[in-house]
């Protein structure tokens, strides 16, 4: 999935959102690792297996480090 394809709007799983599928080029472990440092967007419990982001948060982050 590129950024054109990711969603602009809803809610996001971690599969959607980390390499190979998504556009975040890093790791299951370097994302919960930026996560609990700051550096990532703060994932919303739906169940307790289900987590997940803001589509918005995301796409903010990549193409915040795109423009910048």
């Amino acid at each position: 999935m590129d950024s054109a394809s990711f969603p602009t709007t809803g809610f996001v799983r971690l599969s959607q959102i980390i390499a190979p599928a998504g556009p975040i080029p890093v790791s299951k472990s370097t994302w919960w690792q930026g996560v609990k440092e700051g550096r990532f967007p703060q994932p919303q419990k739906l169940g307790p297996r289900t987590t997940v982001w803001k589509a918005e948060d995301v796409r903010a982050l990549f193409e915040g480090e795109a423009n910048g």
